[in-house]
Formats: C-alpha cells, sequence, structure tokens
C-alpha cells in the first residue's frame, strides 16, 4: 500500500539530522521533526540521505537514525506513510543498509549514484543486488554535489528492473531530466515507475510539466524538509492544475520563481552549495524544531550572509511558510 502511496505521487521530505550543541543525537528533537512531517500531512520521508548527512554512517548513527523514524511512525501515522531509507556505497554496503532499512520496517531504498569509478553495468548490478532487498529508487544527482553523468541507457536498463519503483530526477538539468522521462517511457514499465523531482532549482516546473508523456508524480526534496505544511497545500494546487483548474495553473506559474528564490537561499547556491544542509537547520532552528544548525562536521556552517538571504525569502514569500502551523504543534512533538 505503501509503495502504491510511493506510485500516486507524494510530498517526501528529506530528514534533516537534529544534533546537540557537543554534535550528538539530539534523540527528542530528532522525533519531533518526524511528527511535524506526519502532521504536516507528508507522504513519506526519506532517511539516511544528503539532508541527514552522510557521515551518520561513520559516525554509527545510521542505525539509531532509522529506527527513530521508524518507531515514530508505527506509532502515530495512522495512514499509509513511505519509509524511505537511503543507501549508498558499493554494492556490499548499499546491499547492507537496505538489509538493515528491510529489518525495520522501510518500504523502500533511495540509491546513491555517488560510487567513484563505478560503470554503469557495474551500477546496475548493484541495483538488481539491493532489488533483491527492497524497491528501488533510482537518483540522478547533479554533478556539483558529487553526482555523474549518466546516459539514457542506462535509466532504460534501470527502469527495465522490476524491483524499480521510483526515479528521482535531481540533475539540475532540464536536458537530462528529459532523458530520464523519455528513457522511463521506452523501457516499456512507464506505468510502474514514478518520476520524482529533486530539481529544487525548478520543483514547481517539474509538477507541471508533462515528460514524454509521463507526469512527474511528486517530490523527494531537501528543500520539502523545511515548511512543509505549505509545501503539502502548494501540492494539493498542483492536483488541482493537473485536473483542469486553469486559475490556480496560472497562480502556481506565477508563484514558481519564489520557490526557487527561496531554494537558493536556503540550499546556498550563491555558495556553491557549501551550506545546504546547514540551511535547512537554520529555518528549523528558526521555528524551534532544532535547537541550532550544527552539522556532524564542524566546517559545515551557513555561509556569510546566508541567514540574512533566509530570513529575506521568509519575509517576501509568506506562502512558503508554516511558522504558525509549528509553533501550535510544537510542544507536542518536543513531548
Amino acid at each position: 500500500m505503501s509503495i502504491d502511496l510511493l506510485r500516486e505521487g507524494s510530498v517526501i521530505p528529506a530528514h534533516p539530522l537534529a544534533l546537540t550543541a557537543a554534535r550528538t543525537l539530539d534523540e527528542r528533537r530528532q522525533r519531533a521533526l518526524t511528527r511535524y512531517y506526519l502532521a504536516a500531512g507528508a507522504g513519506g520521508v526519506a532517511v539516511g540521505v544528503h539532508t541527514t548527512q552522510f557521515a551518520i554512517r561513520e559516525a554509527g548513527l545510521l542505525r539509531p537514525v532509522l529506527e527513530l523514524a521508524a518507531e515514530v511512525v508505527s506509532k502515530a501515522a495512522g495512514r499509509p506513510f513511505v519509509l524511505v531509507a537511503g543507501a549508498c556505497g558499493g554494492t556490499a554496503q548499499a546491499v547492507a543498509e537496505a538489509e538493515l532499512a528491510a529489518s525495520l520496517g522501510y518500504h523502500a531504498v533511495l540509491l546513491s549514484p555517488s560510487v567513484p569509478g563505478a560503470s554503469e553495468p557495474e551500477l546496475l548490478e548493484r541495483a538488481r543486488a539491493v532489488g533483491e532487498v527492497l524497491p528501488v529508487i533510482g537518483f540522478y544527482l547533479q554533478e556539483a554535489v558529487g553526482g555523474q553523468r549518466l546516459s539514457p541507457a542506462f535509466w532504460r536498463g534501470l527502469s527495465r528492473q522490476e524491483s524499480v519503483v521510483a526515479i528521482k530526477t535531481a540533475p539540475f538539468d532540464r536536458y537530462r531530466t528529459v532523458d530520464v522521462a523519455r528513457a522511463v517511457a521506452e523501457s516499456g514499465r512507464g506505468g510502474d515507475v514514478a518520476l520524482y523531482t529533486g530539481n529544487d532549482d525548478n520543483i514547481l516546473g517539474d509538477l507541471l510539466t508533462s515528460f514524454a508523456g509521463h507526469r512527474v508524480a511528486g517530490g523527494l526534496l531537501g528543500q520539502w524538509a523545511v515548511w512543509t505544511r505549505a509545501a503539502v497545500l502548494m501540492f494539493e494546487e498542483v492536483r488541482r492544475a493537473r485536473a483542469g483548474d486553469d486559475a490556480v495553473l496560472r497562480s502556481l506559474l506565477a508563484r514558481a520563481a519564489d520557490l526557487t528564490d527561496a531554494n537558493g537561499a536556503v540550499f546556498d547556491v550563491a555558495g556553491g552549495f557549501r551550506g545546504c544542509v546547514a540551511g535547512v537547520h537554520e529555518v528549523l532552528r528558526g521555528q524551534g524544531l532544532l535547537a541550532g544548525t550544527w552539522c556532524l562536521d564542524p566546517e559545515e556552517t551557513l555561509s556569510p550572509g546566508q541567514a540574512e538571504e533566509i530570513a529575506r525569502v521568509r519575509a517576501a514569500y509568506p506562502w512558503l511558510v508554516d511558522d504558525d502551523f509549528v509553533a501550535a504543534h510544537l510542544d507536542d512533538w518536543l513531548r
């Protein structure tokens, strides 16, 4: 049932990591974040991904962080909710991480494409091995943050694997996004493989565009880790626009650049994405969900002027913000 929800399309935030000032896991606030996403109406969460910080593996936090999200969801969801676990590394590591996620009740794996030196056939074999454990969400990641260029033939081959249920397109490149959509269509499994946007620079553009005859089903985004209630309401508008509401369509198109501008501030585009995780933390800190912007790496901080940019977009685009919603429920989530 959760995989059906994934295929239908949903808002899936990439779950951040809550830390104390000593850079240890803040379990109370980690649980609060998951409760926030549930209450906001998200259709799932992705845990152990870039926004959660890949360094949780070296820090021994992968299992505890996966466990906390699964525990909160099992107690509080009361509805279909997709638990996606990030998996990275070579085949052995990725399979082991998928097995851990499966043991904790996760429904699918977002498979990082960043394997230095791996060929496309090797990446396909890796996906096949992971798919024997859990359904796979493929991932086209922009090169600026560690991705690699992958051919349409790769995406056709990946889409033909029956364990693949979705592909997150995040190359930040319209041509490559079309490559993925066309490859899914040509694979013969277009009805089984959902397209998800990870193109933070053009979220609404993706959601309102038909690529090679396919709609982007939803988004799996670090941007949706913040202001999530507003994102859910926006996604409801997207569905109305797709159903033929021309006034809503025009309204969304008029606001599309607002979201891109806000993402530029949160993800630190001006600083080459160096402060992207800290930027997510800054928004959540301002709402009281996090106690600070600390990352596992002490060098991973906000860029100069980034906090001011986040304050600017928060004031400029009130429709993107859910501060009142968070304030009304924060004490319950932190209990």
